[in-house]
């Protein structure tokens, strides 16, 4: 049956064009009429691998945005590491149309720093009208003057720069933090270094070409410090790191391929330095880093397994669960965490997008009921608070939860 929300609509900080049919006062679900529920604006995750075009088998446009629904997010960015990649108007637009066609959700794609993010030269960052931002995600830009020349065109052109940063000599054919439960495991690490130092390098870079700069998924106390003083410097600078870095450090891992992703689960301390970053505004936003294999892909252990887990399906729950529920965070932060920074840094304009919850519901993680294509997540058989039960986007309902 049709119920009419019975509720709060949550509007912290109102973004400017953020509305509701009626101004909220009667807003259509199926549920059950005499429901407590909560409504948020559309959720905003500016860093999303949709794998479509060339890797459709791990996850597809459809299916992405699907997920994202599902999770209460109304605007996704995807990363640019497909077949083809996104470095030039015509190897963009063959995504473009895909998500024309499929998406359910506002999809917004990345263009490539450099030519098939191979590192050795510009991609044609200016013929990429569409791109939201450039970024060779996946990949560290290992050339100082190559990223010193990428900052400058994207200022240029008025774009951010979303740098995923890694030395790749630092990576000694790590796959796991290099702490304590590698060397109780006999596992390989990767040190904390191989993040921090580029951090550092591209934060100098920024500085001095003035681009605005957006660091990816950080995880390490010192990213943390670094750009902590970057902006106290007047750095344009902005970070996010992602809802299992927060929750979970490297005592929590176990042998199997669902706890392995770059950057890597840390230790308690860069746990908790990401949580000061959270608390005093280093950190800008959560994004979830929502990176889909194969089942065969994660089947390998931590040692062969692929990088990357699912996350847009449980971030937000985890995230209430874990950090709000506990009084860490209050609803309020995690707003601006979830939809008005991410939007505002992007530029991504927030309309009659948003989605219904209940959050005293309590729920066992279950992959097999994931609408993403991906399967391996840290947090399958937790139990979570916050069921989502309606999403919006455009006016248009894009999921509902009809059980």
């Amino acid at each position: 049956m049709e119920g009419v929300f019975k509720g709060t609509v949550f509007m912290p900080d109102p973004y400017s064009r953020f509305c509701l049919p009626s101004g909220g006062a009667s807003i259509p679900f199926s549920g059950r009429p005499d429901g407590e529920y909560i409504v948020f604006p559309g959720f905003c995750d500016v860093h999303v691998h949709f794998r479509e075009p060339g890797f459709s088998y791990k996850e597809t446009i459809a299916a992405g945005s699907a997920a994202a629904a599902h999770g209460g997010y109304t605007a996704v960015c995807t990363m640019p590491n497909l077949n083809p990649v996104p470095d030039s108007a015509a190897a963009m637009a063959v995504q473009e149309d895909i998500i024309r066609r499929d998406a359910c959700i506002h999809v917004y794609p990345y263009g490539a720093i450099t030519a098939g993010e191979k590192g050795e030269k510009l991609a044609d960052m200016a013929a990429m009208t569409g791109a939201v931002a450039f970024s060779d995600d996946g990949r560290g830009v290992q050339s100082k003057d190559m990223m010193r020349a990428a900052m400058g065109k994207a200022k240029s052109l008025g774009k951010i720069i979303a740098a995923h940063c890694e030395v790749n000599e630092l990576l000694h054919g790590g796959y796991i933090h290099d702490g304590a439960y590698a060397a109780a495991h006999g596992h390989r690490g990767i040190c904390s270094e191989s993040e921090w130092r580029e951090v550092e390098r591209d934060l100098r870079l920024a500085k001095e070409t003035g681009c605005a700069f957006h660091v990816c998924h950080i995880s390490t106390k010192e990213s943390v410090a670094l750009i902590r003083r970057a902006k106290a410097e007047g750095v344009d600078v902005t970070c996010e790191t992602g809802p299992h870095y927060l929750t979970m450090d490297e005592n929590d891992l176990e042998e199997d391929g669902r706890f392995k992703m770059n950057p890597p689960l840390r230790s308690k301390a860069d746990r908790e330095a990401l949580l000061e970053g959270l608390a005093d505004g280093t950190i800008d936003m959560i994004a979830t880093d929502h990176a889909p294999h194969s089942a065969e892909e994660k089947s390998k252990g931590l040692a062969g397994s692929a990088m990357g887990v699912v996350g847009l399906e449980t971030a937000f729950p985890v995230l209430y669960t874990y950090l709000v529920k506990p009084g860490v965070l209050s609803l309020e932060r995690l707003m601006e965490l979830l939809v008005y920074n991410p939007r505002r840094r992007f530029n991504i304009p927030l309309g009659e997008d948003y989605s219904v919850w209940e959050l005293d519901k309590a729920f066992t993680v279950d992959p097999e009921k994931f609408l993403s294509k991906g399967r391996a997540t840290p947090f399958a058989g937790r139990e979570l608070y916050g069921v989502c039960r309606l999403t919006v986007c455009g006016g248009k309902v894009v999921y509902k939860n009809e059980e």
